[in-house]
């Protein structure tokens, strides 16, 4: 039976308890917003579920000692967005953290894995899946999504015993430890400095269309925060790389551009012509997109073949060991990439060095 928990005091009143592990969860809204509304947050302690709603007065306050005590093990399940609910409500980040999704690749269980599968595989149990598009914001909630809230806790206890077992038995309890400060590191400095990387259209533009791209997105994140709407409602990413691609002459020039794109951010057109003109303080040293030459592609897939190879020895499903984008990065900067530091580097590095070209 969950608990539906409507003060402050409530919640505080169970931190004595100090148990040596909490499951959480939450549900948020961000269809229309950059930052996510943090709409309910679901606590396993002990053998109670607790339903709680940060939308009351002083509630934020109150989960901050739960989310920072180093000897609390915060279990959830794909963390990512819900780190990021966390950050903007609270201000902080729940650690140490068990990620149950990361854990399950790691251990071979399978990649990607979705909770309700996950529960399934483990534990043999079927959730239901009624309310994934809820509205979270009503009040009061329904009995049938107080139910769904609570199940997307109640069985992360059990994820956590499977899982932890089998990475002790295979000695990368570390590997997940690693992983998971990574995710938090990664939240805690959302600010992506070359954005432009994560872009697949920018494998099709020279240098200083690149650079262009680069201040579009860069501006258009400042935007977004700034009016916490979407970035996609400031600037979509075709009419950003159109830009970059081919700027048009002068601001006359943009403003028919954008006649041909119904979601052109019209009224921000000076900012945008601005944007794109004014060069950034540090562009010069951006990393560049692979280019998609035939040489690039060939390094590339024997990159990937090598890195498939060192995945299936270790038993971990494809993409846990190194995405494409990292491998792009390493192909164009001959670096080591920050984000495969730790225990991938000695295993991956030896096999990936030789390909260079």
């Amino acid at each position: 039976m969950a608990t539906w928990i409507t003060t402050p005091a409530e919640l505080q009143a169970r931190l004595p308890l100090r148990p040596t592990r909490i499951g959480l969860d939450t549900e948020f809204i961000r269809e229309s917003t950059f930052w996510p509304q943090l709409a309910l947050v679901q606590m396993a302690v002990a053998d109670e579920i607790l339903l709680i709603d940060p939308l009351a007065p002083g509630m934020a306050d109150a989960l901050v000692p739960w989310l920072t005590d180093p000897s609390i093990v915060k279990v959830m399940h794909s963390a990512s967005e819900d780190l990021v609910a966390f950050k903007h409500t609270c201000g902080v980040l729940p650690r140490p953290l068990f990620d149950t999704q990361i854990g399950a690749s790691l251990a071979g269980i399978g990649g990607g894995m979705g909770y309700q599968k996950l529960v399934q595989e483990i534990t043999g149990v079927a959730l239901a899946k009624g309310e994934t598009r809820s509205d979270w914001m009503r009040r009061p909630l329904s009995e049938s999504q107080l139910q769904y809230a609570a199940d997307d806790v109640e069985h992360l206890f059990a994820l956590h015993d499977a899982i932890s077992e089998k990475l002790t038995t295979q000695d990368r309890l570390q590997w997940l430890a690693d992983d998971a400060e990574r995710l938090l590191a990664t939240v805690e400095h959302d600010e992506d400095r070359w954005p432009h990387l994560g872009m697949r259209s920018a494998q099709f533009l020279d240098v200083p269309a690149q650079r262009r791209l680069l201040r579009l997105l860069r501006w258009r994140d400042q935007q977004a925060r700034a009016s916490n709407r979407p970035r996609s409602w400031i600037l979509d990413n075709e009419l950003a790389a159109t830009l970059a691609r081919i700027p048009p002459a002068d601001e006359a020039a943009l403003g028919r551009m954008f006649e041909q794109f119904p979601k052109a951010p019209r009224k921000l057109a000076g900012a945008v012509w601005q944007a794109l003109l004014t060069p950034l303080d540090d562009e010069a040293d951006a990393p560049q997109v692979l280019q998609a030459t035939d040489s690039n592609k060939k390094a590339l897939k024997k990159m990937q073949e090598a890195v498939a190879q060192a995945g299936q020895a270790l038993g971990l499903p494809d993409g846990v060991l190194a995405s494409r984008k990292h491998l792009e990065s390493y192909l164009e900067s001959g670096q080591w990439p920050a984000a495969l530091a730790g225990w991938r580097q000695p295993l991956l590095e030896p096999k990936l060095q030789p390909l260079l070209p």
